[in-house]
Formats: C-alpha cells, sequence, structure tokens
C-alpha cells in the first residue's frame, strides 16, 4: 500500500446535504390526496354552483318563450277564403262580362272576399291572395268610374305612378307603382269593367294571377242585387 486513500467509487451514494448547523435538508413534496379548504372558503364554492345551475336554466325557459311567442308565417294558420258564393252572386247581378281566376298553380290561395254594389249603381268585388312567396295580390272588379281623382284606379292602386306595361296573354296591361307601399299594380279596362290587379307581390306573380282570368257564365236564373 502507498499510504493514500482510495479515491471515492463512482458508485457510492451522495452523502444528504448539510446545512452551515449540519442539520441534515431533506426534499419536501406537495402532500398528496384530497386539499383541506377552510370552511368559508368551502361555502363559497358550494353557494356558487346552484346559483349559476338557477341562472342557467332560467336563461334557457327565456329563449325557450322567445322562441314559442315569436310570430312564424304558417300557411294553415292563414285564413282560407271560399268566394264561390261571391262569385255566383256577381255573376248573377253584373252587368258586364265577369272574369275570375280559374287554374291558379298550388299555393296560390285566396284569404279574401268582398262584394258590393247596390242598385243600378256600380258593382264591385274585391278577391285577395296569398301567393308562392308569401305575398299579397288582389283582384279589383268593378264597373265603377275606373278614371279620374279619387276614382276606383286611383283608390285601388293608392295613387301608384305609371311604371311601363305588361303583354300578357295578348292583352296590354298597364303597370303602377307605389314604392312606400311596395305596391305594384297591373290594370287592364275590358268592355265594360276595369280589372286591377295589385299587391306586394311582383309583377310576374301578378300576371300569373292575369293569365288564369277566365270569363264566368251567366247563372240560368237570376239573383238578387248585393246590398
Amino acid at each position: 500500500m502507498d499510504g493514500r486513500e482510495p479515491a471515492d467509487d463512482a458508485t457510492t451514494p451522495d452523502a444528504p446535504d448539510t446545512d452551515a448547523a449540519g442539520t441534515t435538508a431533506t426534499a419536501t413534496r406537495p402532500p398528496e390526496g384530497p386539499y383541506v379548504v377552510s370552511p368559508s372558503v368551502y361555502k363559497r364554492l358550494m353557494s356558487g354552483l346552484p346559483g349559476f345551475c338557477m341562472a342557467l336554466v332560467a336563461s334557457l325557459a327565456l329563449v325557450g318563450v322567445v322562441i314559442l311567442i315569436t310570430p312564424r308565417h304558417n300557411e294553415s294558420a292563414m285564413p282560407h277564403a271560399d268566394y264561390s258564393s261571391d262569385l255566383a252572386g256577381l255573376t248573377a247581378v253584373a252587368p258586364y262580362q265577369v272574369l275570375a281566376p280559374q287554374g291558379l298553380p298550388q299555393r296560390w290561395f285566396a284569404t279574401s272576399t268582398r262584394l258590393s254594389g247596390h242598385g243600378q249603381g256600380p258593382i264591385s268585388w274585391h278577391l285577395g291572395f296569398s301567393t308562392p312567396s308569401k305575398e299579397y295580390a288582389a283582384l279589383e272588379e268593378s264597373n265603377e268610374t275606373p278614371d279620374g281623382a279619387g276614382h276606383f284606379i286611383d283608390r285601388m292602386t293608392s295613387q301608384g305612378h305609371p311604371d311601363g306595361t305588361s303583354q300578357i296573354a295578348g292583352a296590354t296591361w298597364d303597370r303602377r307603382f307605389r314604392p312606400d307601399k311596395k305596391q305594384r299594380s297591373l290594370i287592364h279596362r275590358f268592355p265594360g269593367v276595369t280589372i286591377i290587379l295589385t299587391g306586394t307581390a311582383s309583377y310576374e306573380e301578378l300576371g300569373v294571377l292575369a293569365a288564369a282570368l277566365k270569363p264566368q257564365p251567366k247563372p240560368s236564373s237570376a239573383a238578387t242585387p248585393v246590398g
């Protein structure tokens, strides 16, 4: 032996660290398992959760109510009018050739009808429709004086401005337009009667209604004039 101390073996475990006082220092780890919180923190945590749930339920309930009361366009809920009686009365009393729509495409349906007239005065018929595009189109038919301020055409078109013409089934129809009401009108003067097709429907849909107008035969027996 040469008297020298043997070198430390690489496999020799390291000695624990000691502080200046010679106390052995050990590494600390966070405690495992459930954490313990104070009663006040626990109360805040548990009282907030039910409040949140209640607010969520109330919000969902409010959304449901809004959905229920929001108006929706439902064709089955709209009024459907049977105008056969008014048409029969008109053909019986009108001193002119009555025209009425026949063979309109699907999704056209009548929503209103009104027949008016008395004695030897003008006889008028209003027939309203809902169109396939969910717009409104009305047939206004009368032997009332058509032209002049306050007369038939001015009233039915809401004093719409001239807007060109449309050629429909070989006939020329005058157009009128009232921009602020989005009201379009087609007008044609037949012998003894003026036909006006008017509403928020497009000129194309009004043209479909115009093309469907057909002469109606007189009934075999005369009816009493409408009052």
